[in-house]
């Protein structure tokens, strides 16, 4: 009964709220504090409920971390240290001054009371991430900001319950930064490599992947207690460490999302709610006057942090709000450090309600503030997107038997442009025959399960069959149908010494100039890819369609926030590099010039190792870049790098005015056959 009634609660709350405009979380925490042990006692904070609210923290903060873009982080790290010790310094002076002159308390106390002031919980990440600017330079500078004033203020936290109980000496200073510093680099360094060994090895379905990543979360958050620091730090470095790991627009990060915004977080909310006792304030002024002063100054202080962004860091009006609205927010460091202060006798129950009080005051305010600037500040963003090209992105993906098709699909939503909206379409090509009609049954079999796995990460797809002579032939046939601007085939790998790795199959798919065609050999999943290597003949940059391949390829890097290294002619760096000038993702690449392209092979061997993913500029015959050497090149490179992921992307050639559309052609085939 009691999951049942929390089930309605999680139902009706955003429901409700939305007929007055409001951000679902606000109902949740109305109802935790109508219906809690502090309202009507309908339900109890008991240890299932904090369990629960505990876990919905540490979710938040995970998911906050796992879906930061590491390579905008990268470029913003100097702001997200900015706000960082901004968000930290200020509430923490004024913090000072108020608790001791102010509300009397002595030093110690005084300085635990103000770290509460100082540290910040993202608990509105959710709406920044539905309204789609999780990747906005103020968004990422806010999560980065995080994790610093955090472990600040968790430090301050740990110093001051060391001092009560006894001397704060050197060497209680170097147990505690030697704990630190062996913790986190025990998650960034070690945790990466434990989930890239289970995700190639042992992760081949997705509820065992989900599992692994609740296992190593939730381990990660547990053990933080050995380093003197909290589980929600544990949770964000765990969330860094797996970010590369977890694409944003793949299966397992859906079913994360889902199961967090579903069950876990409005847990947290409702157990905050709960926490509200309106009675207490009842006993006199001062309770009154210590939750008055600690809700003041923690949304002045953090509103004049947010504000400093904007002649400090360039900040519009928005984003500094939605700085403000992201980082004012209190619970996990905030209770930790009152309840420890409680326990010690630094703190009487005034501060404590006033704690409380001070919880529910910002975590009520902050969603109004990010859902008003955040969505100013995501329509603003969506009109100056710039038009990538005329016609919309179509994916279409050759599927031969299940087991070969996984990879192709996955690499396609790493590939597909979420911004588009365009469904990926899994063709099925089955050989004209007296069997035909039995093949395309198990095909469309094949399919479906393929569907439900583009499902699972909220992606549209259609499923296609087709009869044909050959599979090349019903490719082209299907692409010039629907008008996909990309086909993902797999690399079928043949017996024999004079049998070629693509086989004829190439050929013919080359032969209709007006698409690109990319062709993926997948080793391992690509999620446990580290770093790009892409390679590009000379000339490269001079084609019609480098600009439509590269951008192909800067979604899968935005997607997996891998390094890439770019190999070429020394020649070529230059030009390049002003070609990537407006690609962020490969703006930062690192080069690596050649003096001849002949020694591309043996350049690439020497570079690329199995956590690598080759990217091939391939060129058509009679192309601007045609190398003779580029026929044999992945060939070459796949005997040379066995248990490397390969991938050729043959970019699109300009139309002539002559030709007729593709549609014609179609026709006319049609009526040829």
């Amino acid at each position: 009964m009691v999951f049942a009634l929390v089930s309605a609660l999680i139902l009706l709350a955003p429901i409700v709220m939305g007929r007055w405009r409001l951000p679902g979380m606000i109902g949740l925490l109305i109802a935790g504090a109508a219906l809690g042990p502090n309202g009507f006692g309908v339900l109890a904070r008991d240890p299932s409920f904090i369990l629960f609210g505990t876990v919905g923290l540490l979710y938040i903060m995970f998911t906050a971390a796992l879906e930061i873009d590491l390579s905008v982080l990268r470029r913003y790290r100097s702001q997200s240290l900015v706000f960082g010790l901004m968000t930290f310094a200020v509430p923490m002076s004024m913090g000072l001054v108020v608790g001791h002159w102010l509300l009397g308390f002595d030093w110690p106390a005084a300085i635990l009371l103000a770290s509460t002031f100082a540290s910040h919980t993202l608990l509105t990440y959710p709406i920044v991430s539905r309204l789609g600017i999780t990747r906005n330079r103020a968004v990422t500078a806010a999560v980065g900001g995080t994790i610093i004033t955090d472990t600040l203020a968790l430090m301050v936290l740990a110093v001051i319950a060391a001092s009560v109980g006894e001397h704060v000496n050197d060497y209680f200073w170097q147990q505690l930064i030697i704990g630190l510093v062996a913790y986190v680099a025990a998650i960034l360094f070690g945790l990466p490599i434990l989930a890239r060994w289970f995700f190639r090895s042992v992760g081949r379905d997705g509820v065992s992947e989900f599992v692994f990543v609740l296992a190593a979360v939730f381990g990660c958050a547990a053990l933080s207690h050995l380093a003197g620091s909290e589980p929600i730090v544990g949770a964000f470095l765990a969330g860094l460490a797996l970010n590369r790991l977890i694409p944003h627009q793949g299966a397992l990060m859906n079913r994360i999302q889902f199961t967090g915004e579903a069950l876990f977080i409005p847990f947290f909310l409702l157990s905050v709610g709960m926490l509200l006792d309106l009675g207490s304030f009842a006993g006199g002024p001062r309770a009154w006057l210590v939750a008055g002063a600690m809700s003041a100054t923690v949304l002045v202080s953090k509103w004049l942090a947010a504000e400093s962004t904007r002649p400090l860091l360039g900040y519009s009006l928005d984003q500094a709000r939605v700085v403000f609205g992201l980082s004012v927010p209190q619970a996990a460091a905030t209770l930790a450090a009152t309840l420890v202060g409680y326990n010690l006798g630094l703190f009487d129950d005034a501060v404590v309600n006033g704690a409380i009080l001070m919880i529910f005051v910002s975590c009520f305010l902050a969603p109004f503030v990010v859902e008003r600037h955040g969505r100013a500040l995501a329509l603003t963003s969506a009109r100056t997107l710039t038009d990538l090209g005329s016609e919309p992105q179509r994916l279409l993906v050759g599927c031969r038997t299940l087991h070969t098709a996984r990879p192709l699909l996955d690499l396609a939503v790493l590939l597909r442009d979420p911004t588009q909206k365009q469904p990926i379409f899994p063709l099925a090509v089955v050989q004209e025959g007296s069997d035909a009609v039995r093949e395309v049954s198990v095909a469309e079999n094949m399919l479906a399960k393929l569907t439900d796995t583009l499902t699972a990460a909220e992606v549209p797809a259609q499923a296609l069959t087709r009869i044909d002579l050959n599979a090349a032939s019903g490719i082209i046939r299907a692409r010039r149908e629907l008008r996909a601007t990309a086909v993902i085939v797999g690399w079928k790998m043949r017996e024999g010494p004079r049998e070629r790795f693509f086989g004829s199959m190439l050929e013919h798919l080359l032969r209709d100039r007006h698409y690109t065609l990319v062709v993926n050999r997948a080793v391992a999943p690509v999620n446990t890819i580290d770093r790009i290597v892409l390679a590009f003949p000379p000339n490269a940059e001079l084609e019609a369609g480098f600009g439509i391949a590269t951008e192909l390829v800067a979604n899968l890097v935005r997607q997996l926030g891998a390094s890439v290294i770019v190999i070429a002619e020394g020649s070529q760096e230059a030009a390049l590099r002003k070609k990537f000038h407006g690609i962020k993702p490969l703006a930062a690449s690192r080069f690596h010039p050649l003096l001849r392209w002949t020694a591309m092979r043996s350049a690439i061997g020497v570079i690329a190792n199995a956590r690598d993913l080759i990217v091939i500029y391939g060129v058509r015959p009679g192309g601007l870049a045609w190398e003779p050497l580029l026929a044999s090149l992945p060939t070459r490179l796949a005997a040379k790098l066995p248990n490397t992921n390969l991938l050729v992307v043959y970019p699109p050639e300009p139309r002539e005015e002559r030709e007729e559309p593709a549609y014609s052609e179609a026709v006319t085939e049609i009526r040829l056959s």
